[in-house]
């Protein structure tokens, strides 16, 4: 008989059997009440690896009347949708296609646009899966003709009855009972990073390797840790997961939370991505903290040139440091505010010539209608004068706000003394 993995061996064939995905797939679940209609819409399923998307899509086939076909996008050609397309109104598909497309976002522009015409007529119905996000990956043609479902990652709690039922099963098939130190399905189940294949792959992994003693098998902790390693990341510097990291880093160092700083720090410096790491913390000490704390520029500068010079491991000490750092100092975002207000001006067309009085001073006595009458602030008291800067268009514009923050408002009260607007 031939080899056939754990993992596919124990792919449910009853959605009551699919691990996790109770949104979609609970009793009440939009996806469970569309397959138990039998009307089966054109449908894209996104989410990470292991967490039923094509277990979903075999079911459905399952109970459908019509002819299951099955394309990955990374080996397939246009050629082999054509052999597809050829098969409609033959006996080979006298009820219609169902083709599950895998990795559509391999798909090229032309390739997706080929199924176009028989998806609008209903000969073939699509359900497409895909690991990243599909409304930056799919063209709008396919996308406005089907459904997103989004397939979350599932929980350690909901793998680990996975994992003792292949423990059964494969305790029948060897005629070996598998005994377990404490902890092993816990750490599988929290190890495999909310893939369910990748759980029973190290389940069937760890069963195989176990020593025998007495007619059982004997799994251990040590084992499982070491099938176990590294597998909970769920990354790709190129995808969804690697902008999710950086935009939730960002986004810790912004709410002042130094400890989900570091976590999604740790998740990107685990992966060697030490460059996206150095650039999303140099990023936030102008972004986020700015002038409240304007030294932390250069601060940051400091951590991030001595963890480059340093390279991983090390590396992690000056990032986290600087990490805390942002975390926890006062922020302010009136930088950020203030250089996108003018973009937009400038975006709009709204720019002009520069005052006469600031242009350059060679053009005096050139022909124009007035020498440039610049006045020198260092020659007035407070080293200020009033003159107008901006062009006429734009004279009134006010793009920047002082923030509330010990440093700002001591500029703000700084300049309302020299310009008497106490």
């Amino acid at each position: 008989m031939d080899y056939q993995p754990l993992a596919d061996a124990l792919r449910p064939r009853e959605l009551d059997e699919v691990v996790g995905q109770e949104h979609i797939l609970g009793q009440k679940g939009l996806l469970r009440r569309i397959v138990e209609s039998g009307q089966i819409p054109n449908m894209i399923f996104y989410g990470p690896s292991g967490t039923g998307k094509t277990t979903v899509a075999r079911i459905i086939a399952d109970k459908t009347h019509r002819t299951l076909r099955r394309l990955n996008a990374t080996t397939a050609s246009l050629q082999d949708i054509r052999n597809i397309i050829a098969e409609l109104d033959t006996f080979l598909a006298p009820g219609g296609i169902l083709l599950y497309l895998d990795e559509i976002q391999y798909f090229n522009k032309k390739q997706q646009q080929s199924l176009l015409e028989f998806i609008e007529n209903g000969s073939i119905t699509l359900i497409a899966s895909t690991t990243e996000n599909p409304y930056f990956y799919v063209y709008n043609a396919i996308l406005s003709r089907s459904t997103v479902f989004e397939f979350k990652t599932v929980t350690p709690a909901g793998v680990k009855p996975a994992i003792e039922r292949a423990l059964r099963i494969l305790s029948e098939r060897e005629h070996c009972e598998a005994q377990c130190e404490s902890g092993v399905t816990e750490y599988v189940a929290q190890g495999c990073g909310g893939d369910v294949r990748k759980a029973l792959n190290a389940v069937e992994l760890l069963f195989s390797a176990a020593q025998r003693q007495d007619g059982k098998a004997l799994l251990t902790l040590e084992d499982a840790k070491t099938v176990t390693q590294r597998s909970a990341m769920h990354y790709d510097r190129e995808g969804d997961a690697h902008f999710d990291t950086v935009s939730a880093l960002m986004k810790s160092l912004r709410g002042s939370d130094p400890d989900a700083a570091l976590h999604y720090l740790a998740r990107l410096l685990e992966t060697g991505d030490l460059q996206g790491a150095c650039r999303r913390l140099l990023c936030s000490a102008s972004e986020d903290i700015g002038l409240a704390y304007p030294q932390a520029v250069p601060i940051v500068k400091a951590c991030v040139d001595t963890a480059l010079q340093l390279g991983l491991p090390e590396a992690r000490l000056p990032l986290a440091e600087a990490a805390i750092f942002l975390a926890t100092c006062p922020k302010s975002n009136s930088v950020v505010m203030a250089i996108d207000a003018a973009m937009g001006d400038v975006r709009a067309g709204k720019t002009g010539d520069p005052p006469r009085e600031l242009q350059n001073v060679h053009a005096d006595g050139t022909g124009f209608e007035r020498e440039q009458g610049y006045k020198y602030p260092h020659s007035y008291p407070g080293h200020w004068v009033a003159q107008q800067y901006l062009p006429d268009a734009l004279k009134d514009a006010h793009y920047y706000e002082y923030g509330e923050n010990k440093t700002e408002r001591a500029a703000r009260a700084y300049w309302a003394a020299i310009k008497g607007e106490e």
